[in-house]
């Protein structure tokens, strides 16, 4: 910068000058301008505001405090033929309602703390929450709502539970909600205290506390089997722990969750001086969930629990509500128990009827046990109060009564009832007060099924369990249940892409030998007497489900990242990365699949390789019979229609009576012909895992696919030893007859070829193309068949498995010049690096005649016959070369077997 003289007084004319007077004036005016501008749109924008508040609360609803009466309607629930199957309402609602003298003061109190602890002191609304939450969205570190239990009333009972799905409607119920809720309670025509006692008890007997369960009272009773009155400290903060999210924080299904939330309820009070730090003390050493009930016992006697297909049902409007409609959890809940729904199901009674006749039919299982849920209180003669369940008794059966065997399983109800007898005898001393037992039997082995019609992905029958179902909501082993699928995954995660994407085709051969990978060596299931088999192709992967075949398939041409990409385009949603290996092609992963997904994957080949998303309703009706959702199909295409018929086809040959191409004596025979149908057509693949915990077999027609499990549900072995505990086979007996039931009556169009695929013949050996006089001569038998491909990728290369070779007609080695009779057999060609004895290393190319190694060994030629020292070995391959091995070191052994 320039300080000198000129410089200066340069500036002092300029600031004088007329211009630079103009320019300040002008500058001057655009500032008060633009400064009444803003102060215009200021004044016009709170007016515009305040008059659209003002608009939306003169339309605020007129309320009454002594008549909040919930504004709720039953949901009905339909089938598929329009039979009313169930009311989805509730329970208790009104008529179970409790006075403020029952309620417990610790409930009272432990609703305040958790839900909003200015209760007792604020107009309606809590200025101070309001401002946390508004802060918390500024600062996208939003905690909690503003909501005071007064807005909470409003919104249940006046507001429908708060169900608006634009942010305006939001606002305007907001707005709404808490102008009415200091008008409620400033013009009760009651005291204070008096307003907030009966806000606080209307709260409390209509809040949803989950399991179908509308009000404290009710949810007293169903969780602890007493009066509301009766609750103890410890009870009362279950209850107010379920309010934030009643279907992830209920006690049965969401304990964990809820014992979590219930810590906090407890420091609450103790912050707000509700209860001591002893009473919080004694509060969490309560082992309270225990005492829970699984049952409505106040309630079983008139109520019938929802069928596993309507308990399904819920979770699936429940997440539509909130993914299509934008509700929360916890008002989709509230719509689908109050709004008055009409839900039109895709459930068949009469196919519904036929799953659950022979899932529990007790004479499709061998054997009929029983698992037992056990829980026991006990208050010893030293004032102490202990807890003990059925792995109490377990230890029990297997460390005191020395039955170290003992897996948890009872062969009758008598047996159980003897079990806790002596139990309770050798546990129970002088003093000692039980103050709870309960006993729950559920039958083993266990099974669930799910059929569905492919085309429409509407799922028209699901059991999820066998036995009576005693309560709503309760495990669903169909859907909820995750367990390993063994082999039935082989084609969802080896040979589908392999066809699909990688260039394989169901004639390509791997190598059945010794296979392993890391510390893991794979074999097959069969009995190991038989051994490995050599050259198989996939579509003797599929119908003899061989281990090492899938196993190479993923490993060597589709790679395990791509596999599970296909199962997860498939439908099967549990996949993880650790996943990523080998075992994924034998369904060897970490979290399982769900009996639903995997029969929706198998659904996925059955309709052509179009995946489409399982549905359990249609459409869903509002209170006023407007459309709310129409559920239409979703789907994608997955695999090529090519791919889907070849896969099918060699489905289909799995559940046919067929035996694996090897030598006499190897009995290895296609593994789902106990599940063929009569009369209608059918492809499957069964699946067992390594140890007999679970099996299953996932198949389809024409028109429906159906998938079944069976399994223990504490992982017992299904057969072991002399132990049977179901077996392993009553599963493809209960498909079989529930398929033949459902397709009674209906045309078999068998599986149509798809125009994009063409046959040729093959050798099974090597999947290229049969080469006469050679493939056909395989000492095993003719190695040449007809097999589908997709459209231009049937082989052009011949076979280079089976050799011509020249060997001496006595050892039926390759001769030496010494060998006076010769003559031609058939040979393998077997890999380079593998080790292990196969079938096709019985037929290997031979060593050297060890029987005439001079010229004193020659035996003279039978007349007629010609002799000679060539090997002649006949290519039937491009590049094939032998090499010829040294008569000294060659002998007998693997691939050196005489023929």
């Amino acid at each position: 910068m320039n300080y000198g003289k000129h410089e200066a007084e340069h500036r002092l004319r300029s600031l004088h000058s007329k211009s630079g007077k103009y320019a300040s004036k002008l500058i001057l005016n655009v500032f008060k301008a633009l400064f009444v501008l803003i102060l215009f749109l200021a004044v016009v924008g709170v007016s515009i505001g305040f008059g659209m508040v003002k608009g939306i609360i003169d339309n605020a609803p007129s309320i009454d405090i002594l008549n909040i009466q919930p504004d709720r309607f039953a949901t009905t629930v339909y089938d598929s033929a329009g039979n009313l199957t169930d009311t989805l309402v509730t329970t208790g609602s009104n008529r179970e309602a409790a006075t403020y003298e029952e309620l417990p003061e610790d409930l009272i109190n432990a609703f305040v703390a958790i839900e909003d602890s200015r209760f007792w002191s604020h107009n309606g609304i809590d200025v101070r929450s309001i401002a946390r939450a508004i802060k918390g969205l500024i600062s996208n570190d939003y905690a909690g709502g503003g909501s005071t239990i007064t807005q909470q009333l409003l919104k249940n009972n006046v507001f429908s539970g708060g169900m608006e799905t634009g942010w305006g409607a939001k606002i305007e119920r907001k707005l709404q909600e808490q102008y009415l809720a200091v008008q409620l309670e400033k013009n009760s025509g009651m005291s204070k205290e008096e307003t907030k006692k009966r806000i606080i008890t209307d709260y409390l007997n209509t809040i949803n506390l989950g399991n179908n369960t509308l009000g404290v009272k009710v949810a007293a009773r169903r969780y602890f089997n007493k009066e509301v009155s009766d609750l103890t400290l410890s009870e009362c903060t279950v209850l107010a722990s379920i309010t934030k999210n009643p279907s992830r924080l209920n006690p049965i299904s969401g304990r964990e969750d809820n014992a979590k939330r219930r810590k906090i309820v407890l420091q609450y009070m103790v912050e707000q001086g509700y209860i001591t730090k002893a009473q919080q003390e004694e509060a969490l050493a309560d082992n309270v969930y225990d005492r829970i009930q699984n049952v409505d016992t106040a309630a079983k006697a008139t109520s019938t629990p929802y069928s596993y297909f309507t308990d399904e049902l819920i979770e699936q409007v429940i997440t539509d509500l909130m993914e299509k409609l934008d509700y929360t959890e916890n008002q989709a809940s509230n719509l689908l128990y109050s709004g008055g729904l009409q839900i039109y199901t895709t459930q068949d009674p009469r196919l519904q009827e036929i799953v659950d006749e022979e899932i529990n039919n007790p004479d499709n299982y061998t054997a009929a046990k029983y698992s037992v849920e056990y829980r026991l209180s006990v208050t010893h003669s030293n004032g102490e109060t202990e807890h003990f369940s059925e792995e109490n008794l377990k230890t029990f059966r297997k460390s005191i009564l020395g039955d170290a065997s003992f897996e948890g399983l009872y062969g009758s109800e008598e047996a159980v009832k003897q079990d806790i007898d002596q139990y309770k005898s050798w546990l129970l001393k002088e003093g000692d007060q039980i103050i709870g037992e309960r006993t729950s039997l559920t039958l083993q082995p266990q099974a669930s099924f799910v059929l569905m019609d492919q085309h429409t992905g509407e799922v028209k029958a699901l059991c999820g369990g066998r036995g009576q179902k005693t309560a709503s909501l309760t495990l669903n082993r169909a859907t909820n249940v995750y367990r390993q699928p063994g082999s039935a995954f082989k084609t969802i995660t080896a040979f589908a892409p392999a066809l699909d994407a990688c260039g394989a085709t169901l004639g390509t051969v791997y190598y059945d030998a010794p296979y392993t990978i890391g510390s893991k060596t794979f074999r097959n299931w069969w009995n190991s007497s038989y051994g490995f088999q050599g050259y198989h192709n996939i579509r003797e992967g599929i119908i003899y489900s061989m281990n090492v075949i899938a196993v190479r398939c993923l490993m060597e041409t589709v790679t395990p990242q791509l596999g599970i990409e296909y199962a997860e385009n498939m439908g099967i949603t549990s996949l993880v990365k650790e996943d990523l290996g080998a075992a994924t092609a034998l369904g060897g992963i970490t979290k399982g699949v769900s009996n639903l997904e995997l029969t929706a994957a198998y659904a996925t080949i059955a309709n052509g390789g179009v995946y489409t998303k399982p549905r359990f309703y249609t459409k869903i009706l509002d209170h006023d019979g407007k459309v709310l959702i129409d559920n239409g199909p979703e789907t994608r295409q997955v695999l090529k229609d090519s791919t889907a018929f070849l896969l099918t086809d060699a489905l289909s040959e799995s559940m046919k009576s067929n035996r694996l191409y090897a030598r006499p004596g190897i009995s290895i025979n296609s593994t789902s012909t106990r599940a063929a149908l009569t009369g209608m057509s059918a492809a499957g693949k069964s699946g067992t895992t390594t140890s007999n915990n679970d099996i299953w077999f996932v198949g389809y027609t024409p028109y429906y696919t159906a998938g079944i499990w069976g399994g223990c549900d504490q992982n017992q072995k299904l057969k072991h030893g002399n132990v049977n505990n179901g077996g392993t086979s009553f599963h493809k007996d209960i498909w079989r007859n529930i398929m033949n039931r459902v397709h009674e009556g209906l045309e078999d169009p068998g599986f149509p070829v798809p125009d994009s695929v063409e046959t040729a013949q093959i050798c099974r050996k090597s999947g290229k193309r049969a080469v006469s006089g050679v493939c056909t001569e395989d000492p095993r038998g003719n190695a040449v068949y007809t097999e589908y491909f997709a459209k231009g990728t049937a082989p052009t290369e011949v076979c280079d498995k089976h050799v011509a070779v020249t060997v001496c007609a006595q050892s039926g080695m390759r001769p030496t010049p010494y060998c006076p009779l010769k003559s031609s057999k058939i040979c393998m060609v077997l890999p380079d690096g593998e080790e292990g004895v196969t079938d096709d290393s019985y037929f290997g190319i031979p060593g050297y005649c060890p029987l005439h190694s001079n010229i004193s060994t020659i035996i003279p030629p039978v007349p007629g016959e010609s002799g000679g020292d060539s090997i002649n070995v006949q290519p039937i391959g491009p590049g094939y070369q032998t090499t010829p091995a040294s008569p000294a070191t060659e002998g007998y052994g693997p691939g050196n077997l005489p023929y």
